[in-house]
C-alpha cells in the first residue's frame, strides 16, 4: 500500500506505525447523566446546548463546535495535501471518496472540502454499508481489515505534511475527544474510538519529533 507515496512521508510512516503499536490509548466513556452527557465528569454541552469546545480535561474536536482547535482538527476543515498522486482538498473527501467506485468519480470527490465534501455521498449509487466494502482507484477494500487501516494510517501521515495541521497538532496540550462521533465500524468508516485514537497518537507522534 506504499506505492505512489514520496519518500519523506513514507519514512515518517514507517515511524508512526511502529509508534502506534506502543501508543496507549484508552477512551474516554461519555456518561448520560439524566439526560445530560459528561466525559472525565465535566459536561459536553453548556447550559444554552451548546457544544463545549474545550475544558481543563479535554479538547471536543468537531467542525460544527465553535473553538479553533475544535474546528481546525476536524476532518472537514479545508487542508490540501498530496495523497498517493492525487491532490485533496480535505480528509473528509479522501473517506467520502471511499464511498464511490468509479474511480473518475472518486478523483472528482478529492476536490470537495469540509461539509460539500461530506454531503456529496448522497451521490454515491454505491451502499457501503450494505456490503462493507469500500473502494480506492477501483480496488474493493474490506472495511473491517488491515488493509483499510493501514490506508487510513497512510492519508492521515500524508495530511500530516501540511504545515498548519502539523503545527495545530503539536500545538495540543490536552486529551482530544469526540463526543460526536458513532461507534460501529458499520455505519461509519471512522469511528469515535479510531478517531481519538488515530488524531490523539498523532499529537503525540508529532510532538515527540519535536
Amino acid at each position: 500500500m506504499f506505492d505512489k507515496i514520496d519518500g519523506k512521508t513514507a519514512e515518517e510512516l514507517q515511524k508512526f506505525l511502529k509508534f502506534k503499536e506502543n501508543f496507549a490509548f484508552v477512551l474516554r466513556d461519555i456518561l448520560d447523566k439524566d439526560g445530560d452527557l459528561y466525559c472525565d465528569g465535566l459536561p459536553i454541552f453548556d447550559e444554552k446546548g451548546k457544544y463545549i469546545a474545550e475544558c481543563e480535561k479535554w479538547i471536543n474536536v468537531g467542525y460544527v463546535i465553535k473553538g479553533s482547535f475544535s474546528k481546525t482538527l476536524s476532518n472537514l476543515y479545508p487542508y490540501e495535501f498530496d495523497f498517493k498522486g492525487f491532490q485533496l482538498k480535505s480528509l473528509e473527501s479522501f473517506f467520502q471518496g471511499l464511498k464511490f467506485k468509479n474511480p473518475e468519480i472518486q478523483k472528482l470527490i478529492f476536490s470537495y472540502s469540509g461539509t460539500d465534501a461530506y454531503h456529496i455521498q448522497a451521490a454515491s449509487d454505491y451502499n457501503w454499508k450494505e456490503t462493507g466494502y469500500v473502494y480506492w482507484q477501483g480496488q474493493a477494500i474490506k472495511r473491517d481489515s488491515v488493509e483499510y487501516d493501514l490506508l487510513v494510517d497512510e492519508a492521515y501521515i500524508s495530511l500530516a505534511q501540511n504545515p498548519l495541521y502539523r503545527q495545530a497538532l503539536k500545538n495540543v496540550t490536552k486529551p482530544l475527544i469526540h463526543s460526536m462521533g458513532k461507534v460501529s465500524k458499520e455505519e461509519t468508516l471512522l469511528t469515535r474510538y479510531e478517531f481519538e485514537k488515530q488524531i490523539n497518537c498523532l499529537a503525540a507522534f508529532l510532538q515527540q519529533l519535536g
